[in-house]
């Protein structure tokens, strides 16, 4: 797994070779992204446009740098007696990001959702880039019968292992 910090791969390439479908085939490309010094606002429109959850954080060059979820803004900003209006990304933002690159492998997702509790995860270019994003219905729709998607939403799911509770 690549941590924005560390920008490690996620798997090595013998994995990847045998692996069958890859990160590649089921990410949505170019999602939109937001800056940190967006507003919490703009954010939040593309969510409704987009009608998604999440949107990652990318720096001037395109490097991924966190992510922002609709909970996010609520618990960070809102919840806290902040007025969203006046906030930006970066006060909502979780700067703390696992992300994968195109030829890793979906087993590899599996594990690294089911590990980081994480419902979405940012896929990235050999330069850090963002290029697409890979989330949890993505791998339902490939796996339907297979029963590793039960697996790892039960974990992802786990009340006790959840960030923040």
């Amino acid at each position: 797994m690549a941590n924005t910090r560390t920008d490690r791969p996620l798997s090595t390439r013998t994995e990847r070779e045998t692996s069958g479908t890859g990160v590649r085939e089921l990410m949505t490309r170019n999602p939109q992204t937001v800056t940190e010094q967006d507003s919490l606002q703009k954010a939040a429109k593309l969510m409704v446009e987009c009608d998604c959850g999440s949107l990652p954080v990318v720096g001037g060059d395109g490097r991924l740098r966190g992510m922002i979820t609709d909970r996010d803004i609520v618990v960070r900003v809102v919840a806290q007696g902040r007025n969203p209006l006046d906030a930006t990304v970066r006060h909502a933002m979780t700067s703390e990001v696992f992300s994968v690159r195109e030829s890793d492998s979906v087993e590899n997702v599996f594990r690294l959702m089911g590990e980081k509790q994480v419902r979405r995860v940012p896929v990235v270019g050999d330069d850090g880039a963002i290029v697409g994003i890979i989330a949890q219905a993505d791998l339902a729709l490939e796996a339907r019968a297979d029963e590793k998607v039960g697996e790892t939403v039960e974990r992802i799911s786990e009340p006790e292992r959840r960030p923040g509770h």
